[in-house]
């Protein structure tokens, strides 16, 4: 998915703690994760692996890759309070 450069500045500073509170405010549930990989699962059938670093920020490649498993919209972002 394809985000506008306004979003990605936005997102360049988020850390492992703020995406995964956005994914279980977004009904996402933790499954059996192994060391720093954290399983989340969504209802719908997604699955996403967090590599669980505390306040560390994602590389754009990996957090561009992260954001596409969980599918979120620009608009979801929204709602979520990820970006403005």
């Amino acid at each position: 998915m394809k985000y506008s450069k306004n979003v990605w500045q936005q997102l360049k500073s988020i850390t492992a703690d703020e995406l995964i509170r956005a994914l279980e405010k977004d009904d996402w549930v933790r499954d059996i994760g192994v060391g720093a990989a954290l399983v989340y699962r969504h209802e719908d059938g997604r699955i996403v692996s967090i590599h669980y670093h505390p306040r560390k920020t994602y590389h754009r490649g990996l957090l561009k890759g992260l954001l596409d498993d969980i599918g979120w919209t620009e608009e979801d972002m929204r709602r979520l309070k990820l970006i403005k």
